[in-house]
């Protein structure tokens, strides 16, 4: 090989390792820049609710488990067969490989008569969660009037009620969430705002839904921002309009009007550590099962949100 040839060669060698090590460089930083964000993204815990099974508790913590979901939330309608028997249900939680995220204690009545029980009703709950290795309990409430809005009264009443139950479940170290919800005490953005206003932060933070807060006329995205102080916890769905007494229906993920990745984009953003609860009353299309529907969210949050279920 003569010396010209030799040059040319030792030239081609040359740009072949600075276009290697161009990619490699470029590979390097795109892997870390992906890496940390899917560590932010990992600050969330992808949990599910049974509410779609109907009361088939344990046929959904079993479909769950099958599916890959870590998280469930099981609600109250489990306290009366298993109160007796909390070992039988922690055992079928641990065999699946699922942990309690979430605890649906029902209604909190502001009437001051019923003060009192409705306190007592709650913090047995918040101990049949403990038991079973939970530690949130979701509070919600059914007294928005049928002929009004309700009064800021009503809604400063519902958190002052739920500030005593709070107060009582965080001794048992169970944080006692708000659930915002349409037709509900708290159903707009500006309900909504005067009941956390009102709410003790050192027992009483937010659940929030982010279809209901969408149905109720906000943008749940920006509900992230406004309350990062406040949010324990999230419920996942989308909504639609529909030709139901509503005028809409809850649906999965991504099948509605809910911008779920800026929901997302805005949970980085604060970093957000905790569980987000998929959650459907029940399945949106009568020809569909709930582990179907499961499914289908699933998908939507591994693929088009590329989030693990962790």
């Amino acid at each position: 090989m003569n010396t010209k040839t030799e040059k040319v060669y030792h030239e081609l060698d040359r740009r072949s390792f600075l276009r290697h090590a161009t990619l490699a460089a470029t590979a390097l930083v795109t892997s870390s820049a992906w890496a940390e964000e899917l560590y932010k993204k990992n600050n969330i815990r992808i949990g599910y609710s049974s509410i779609t099974w109907g009361g088939k508790d344990e046929q959904a913590i079993k479909d769950l488990a099958a599916l890959g979901y870590k998280g469930v939330q099981l609600r109250a309608n489990t306290f009366g067969p298993y109160r007796n028997k909390v070992s039988e249900l922690r055992q079928l939680l641990t065999e699946n490989g699922l942990q309690l995220c979430m605890f649906s204690s029902g209604n909190v009545d502001i009437d001051p008569a019923k003060e009192s029980s409705t306190i007592d009703t709650h913090v047995a709950h918040a101990s049949f969660v403990k038991a079973l290795g939970g530690s949130s309990l979701q509070l919600t409430n059914s007294a928005r009037p049928k002929d009004r809005a309700p009064s800021t009264e009503e809604l400063k009443r519902l958190a002052t009620v739920m500030n005593e139950i709070g107060k009582q479940t965080a001794d048992m170290g169970v944080q006692a969430v708000y659930h915002n919800h349409m037709h509900q005490l708290g159903e707009t953005p500006e309900e909504i705002d005067v009941i956390v206003q009102a709410m003790d932060p050192r027992y009483v933070k937010l659940l929030l839904d982010i279809a209901h807060y969408k149905q109720g006329g906000g943008e749940p995205e920006k509900a992230v921002l406004k309350y990062k102080d406040m949010i324990h916890a999230l419920h996942l769905k989308d909504t639609k309009p529909a030709d139901t007494k509503n005028g809409y229906k809850f649906v999965e993920l991504g099948q509605g009007r809910v911008d779920v990745p800026a929901v997302f984009k805005a949970l980085n953003k604060i970093n957000f550590n905790g569980w987000a609860v998929v959650e459907l009353d029940g399945v949106p299309d009568p020809s569909k099962t709930p582990r179907e529907c499961a499914i289908i969210n699933k998908n939507y949050i591994t693929q088009t949100l590329r989030h693990p279920l962790i």
